[in-house]
């Protein structure tokens, strides 16, 4: 893929293993944060990406990815994305998770879908993908096309061209990409699902993403954030000898 301009908005561990690897391949990327370009200084000399303001990440040029909470959306400058030009790619990889990190959101709770919602906040069409992989998994586990077992990402969006661009990217960073439909069927992807975060290969991903049941996206948030809970409580526990 030629070189490409690509913003990042967050630099938690997604935003800036994202980050590292897209440099490796030789994209020009920018990365930002809330807390401005000072504060990543020492991240960015090390891996080669652009300190920017989150306002200059979203004007990279080509692709602007969204790393950050789902509530910190609507507290993004006002007017951001209104003067991207037609081309350039906004890829969502947040999840919502109302009981540990952002709180309700009615219309999600109602039925509308992450991404929906998101593309809704910021007047863009948006792609979904990263959003049910870890980051360690993201960061360590990348492997040559036509490897044995290789873990798959699957991509949700309605632009044809866009989602495209973006399966050519899953694959370049070491991972099968599977076109798993438009936007409106992200939710086998969401929290909890079959497909989320078991770092499946394309067959095994492709048959858990039709395994999800639409009636149960509530139930299977509920189910991983009490998963999430628990893992946290162990981590809390002193060590037994």
């Amino acid at each position: 893929m030629a070189h490409l301009k690509i913003g990042i908005i967050g630099s938690g561990s997604m935003g800036s293993t994202l980050a590292r690897h897209l440099t490796r391949l030789d994209h020009r990327v920018m990365l930002s944060n809330a807390r401005g370009p000072e504060s990543l200084k020492s991240l960015t000399d090390e891996i080669g990406a652009t300190p920017v303001s989150v306002a200059e990440a979203a004007r990279a040029g080509d692709i602007v990815i969204l790393a950050i909470p789902t509530k910190a959306i609507p507290i993004l400058p006002a007017g951001m994305f209104s003067n991207l030009r037609e081309g350039v790619i906004v890829v969502d990889i947040g999840n919502y998770h109302p009981e540990l990190r952002d709180g309700r959101i009615e219309a999600i709770d109602r039925g509308l879908l992450d991404s929906q919602w998101v593309a809704q906040q910021i007047g863009r069409p948006v792609i979904k993908v990263f959003n049910n992989i870890f980051a360690q998994s993201l960061l360590e586990k990348g492997t040559p096309k036509g490897t044995p077992g290789r873990i798959a990402l699957s991509v949700c969006g309605d632009a044809t061209d866009a989602k495209a661009t973006v399966l050519h990217l899953v694959d370049d960073l070491g991972f099968d990409p599977v076109d798993a439909g438009t936007l409106d069927d992200s939710w086998r992807q969401q929290p909890g699902t079959p497909a989320y975060c078991r770092d499946l290969d394309a067959a095994s991903l492709r048959r858990a993403l039709t395994e999800a049941d639409r009636s149960r996206i509530s139930a299977y948030r509920r189910e991983q954030e009490a998963r999430i809970r628990r893992s946290m409580r162990a981590e809390d526990r002193p060590a037994s000898n």
